[in-house]
């Protein structure tokens, strides 16, 4: 409440905690009854380049008339530091639940997210990450081998697993797509309707293949996925084209995303909030289902990828 009050916001509702474990997010309303949500950084997660990147990647899109929640600016400045914590305030910008089995939606998206990465083509980050096996990959592998949250019974069939689906991702992935900046966390969840799709939480936006702003709004069994990817691509491609052959990274991306979310639960653990919403991470049963997790996906990178129908 000090840090918005320094930039001439007075609190009128106390603050509200939205669901956030990476940041601290709170929404709030000012004493003319206008709605914000203020969001402090993890301290040492990005540096404050990497920050502003995100934030004018997000100005340019709303200049753009892409529907996506920017932060405001305080006499030009979207990063604002208060006691040594970097914040940033937005306004608070409300809506239904997307509908994952709605393919109307799901078009309106596809030309959204066609618009979002027209945008995004036109520079890459030069501050923010690239997506790739390193930091996705390697880095969790090194974590999963130290941490003692792992039970020593289950450890070495763990790590087995995991090492043969990494081993199957290499087989598999490749850098020589088109890179572009992208939204990078495009899961439902990260999409509100309000007579059309709004797209918020930047916050893990990076450079890397189109196709990772797309796999995460797929599910169901094959023959939907196609359907829906279809959808997505048709609406897509009426603003900016669609390299096809990124479809054989869906099921890599989502091995590398499996490793990676995990690896980001443990490294988090001596945050109060993860022991209290993960309790599940410290029981055995969970690691087994784990493992079997990662040798099922071993078996799904063998398959064939998703084709589209012959038309695309």
């Amino acid at each position: 409440m000090d840090a918005l009050f320094d930039r001439g916001i007075r609190v009128d509702s106390g603050l509200t905690p939205l669901n956030s474990f990476e940041n601290r997010v709170y929404q709030f309303q000012d004493e003319d009854r206008k709605r914000y949500v203020v969001k402090f950084y993890r301290p040492h997660r990005w540096s404050a380049g990497q920050i502003e990147e995100e934030h004018q990647f997000s100005l340019e899109l709303q200049a753009d008339e892409v529907p996506v929640a920017a932060p405001l600016q305080f006499s030009g400045q979207t990063l604002l530091r208060h006691q040594g914590f970097m914040f940033a305030v937005f306004p608070s910008l409300g809506g239904r639940q997307y509908e994952t089995d709605n393919l109307d939606q799901m078009e309106w998206v596809g030309r959204y997210l066609g618009r979002i990465h027209q945008t995004g083509r036109r520079k890459l980050f030069e501050r923010r990450p690239a997506i790739g096996l390193a930091e996705y990959l390697f880095e969790p592998r090194a974590l999963f081998e130290t941490t003692s949250l792992i039970p020593k019974a289950l450890k070495t069939a763990f790590l087995s697993a995991t090492d043969a689906l990494i081993e199957e991702v290499k087989l598999h992935w490749h850098d020589r797509f088109d890179a572009l900046r992208l939204h990078g966390d495009c899961h439902p969840g990260n999409i509100l309707w309000r007579d059309g799709p709004l797209f918020v939480d930047l916050d893990d936006a990076r450079n890397g293949p189109a196709v990772q702003d797309i796999w995460m709004l797929l599910n169901g069994d094959k023959a939907e996925q196609r359907m829906q990817l279809e959808t997505i691509i048709e609406a897509y491609e009426e603003f900016t084209p669609f390299e096809s052959s990124e479809i054989a990274l869906i099921e890599p991306l989502r091995a590398m995303r499996m490793v990676y979310y995990l690896a980001w639960v443990i490294r988090r653990w001596d945050d109060p909030a993860f022991p209290r919403n993960f309790p599940w991470l410290t029981e055995e049963d969970y690691w087994r289902r784990q493992t079997a997790t990662f040798t099922e996906q071993v078996r799904v990178l063998r398959e064939p990828p998703l084709q589209l129908t012959p038309m695309y």
